[in-house]
């Protein structure tokens, strides 16, 4: 079996020969690090794909093609404000100024936010919110199409098509305080925002579609990050209302050239927003972040039955210990393969905390095991 089969099979509840070792990439500071280590060449340290074949893993779940459903175009970055320490204020491409510190590797803080009321919404974003033909990769998906019926795609790992975020590429341009205020100022406002995103998202997908043919892509993909470790950064009822017609429209239509696999990414405690997601075909989630709220795909297993499926769920923390906590991880995701429709894979990007010894250990067990 190729790795594609290997992927449509498990997430169909399908016999396979082996499952396949997944990861989701690196922090550029892991490669860094395992590049001052020894362990990897310069050429190496600049690639997750290199990083990733050199340690053992088979592909990372990840998206080929993408929508262009964001802002369009997008604002010129430029400088706001700098400061004696080195560090400065600046706007980047969604409106949004953020603090940059001098060798800061974490998220910015988020300053100010551009997207405040109904005037600056009107005057700044929804003509960036339009939809236009060259929000479609026409070309890319024909080219794919093309390798496709010549037999020419990689087997080697599936292919996704990447939709988007529906809720949090607004999130990420308003700030989660500045939405919140638009929801209790202005409802209108508001609801209008999300009905914008939505309806561009669902237009730009039945456009690509219509260059999509059974068999291209094994999976479509959607991101929102709008969830911390204790849940939702939205009202439940309110994102199953407003943004769940959304997705159910979008995977309808992707379902309608063969791509039954929706998942999506969204970090955090996301209990509280499966059901709108599993409800509207959405129904693969990654990268089940294990965090301190220990989520795994058992309960929602239980609670949801096989409708739900899971890419990720694998403790990444292991990394930083040793051996026998690999070990121990190892064996409880055995009991989560086992229940079919479900790959492991690291619940998010391996940080620089992980030993390169650790991560060799846990792709040679994983093959031996699974």
């Amino acid at each position: 079996m190729t790795n594609r089969e290997r992927v449509q099979a498990i997430l169909h509840y399908q016999p396979t020969d082996h499952v396949p070792c997944v990861h989701f990439g690196y922090w550029q500071e892991t490669r860094h690090k395992w590049l001052e280590e020894g362990y990897l060449t310069p050429e190496e340290a600049t690639s997750d794909t290199k990083t990733a074949l050199k340690q053992g893993f088979d592909f990372e779940w990840t998206s080929n093609y993408s929508l262009g459903a964001g802002l369009n175009p997008g604002f010129e970055t430029r400088v706001v404000a700098e400061f004696p320490d080195g560090s400065r204020h600046v706007r980047n491409g969604q409106g949004v100024t953020l603090l940059e510190r001098p060798g800061a590797t974490s998220i910015p803080a988020e300053i100010a936010h551009l997207l405040t009321d109904r005037a600056s919404w009107e005057e700044h974003y929804l003509p960036r919110v339009q939809y236009k033909e060259s929000r479609v990769p026409v070309k890319g998906l024909l080219e794919h199409k093309a390798r496709f019926e010549a037999g020419q795609l990689s087997p080697d790992h599936p292919y996704g098509f990447y939709i988007g975020g529906l809720y949090g590429t607004i999130r990420d341009i308003a700030g989660v305080v500045g939405l919140s205020y638009i929801q209790a100022d202005d409802e209108d406002l508001y609801e209008e925002i999300i009905r914008t995103f939505g309806e561009l998202h669902v237009k730009c997908t039945e456009e690509a579609c219509k260059y999509i043919v059974p068999g291209m892509f094994d999976f479509g993909h959607f991101w929102e990050d709008i969830c911390f470790r204790s849940g939702p950064l939205v009202i439940p009822s309110v994102f199953d209302e407003l943004v769940g017609p959304y997705y159910k429209r979008i995977t309808d239509s992707l379902r309608g050239v063969g791509i039954d696999i929706c998942s999506l990414d969204c970090d955090g405690c996301i209990d509280a927003l499966i059901p709108t997601w599993v409800s509207n075909g959405v129904n693969t989630m990654f990268p089940i972040e294990v965090g301190v709220w220990d989520a795994s795909i058992a309960p929602w297993r239980k609670k949801y039955g096989k409708e739900l499926r899971g890419v990720g769920g694998m403790n990444k923390k292991v990394f930083a210990e040793d051996f026998a906590a690999i070990d121990r991880e190892l064996e409880r995701l055995q009991t989560l393969v086992a229940l079919g429709g479900y790959i492991p894979c690291p619940d998010h990007r391996i940080a620089p905390d992980a030993k390169w010894e650790n991560v060799l250990y846990y792709t040679k067990r994983f093959k031996e095991l699974f």
